[in-house]
């Protein structure tokens, strides 16, 4: 059993570069106004997670098509 979180160090560093994406390109910042991202000049929007999304699935290879299951004679 778990606490509900992964042990692997690889599922850590991918959620760690997910909020570190969201706190820069889709959360506006309370003093600057604007996401870090727009105030740095690296993007002219405020992104929305669908558009962060986007891009995983764009990165992401495809998924390789399962095969066909055989039933076994057990008698």
């Amino acid at each position: 059993m778990t606490n509900a979180f992964s042990k692997k160090f690889e599922n850590h560093v991918h959620a760690l570069a997910l909020y570190f994406m969201f706190y820069n390109f889709c959360r506006i910042h309370k003093t600057l106004r604007m996401s870090p991202a727009m105030a740095a000049g690296i993007a002219d929007l405020l992104w929305s997670m669908e558009d962060v999304l986007a891009l995983v699935d764009a990165r992401s290879p495809e998924a390789a098509k399962r095969r066909r299951y055989k039933r076994r004679n057990l008698s």
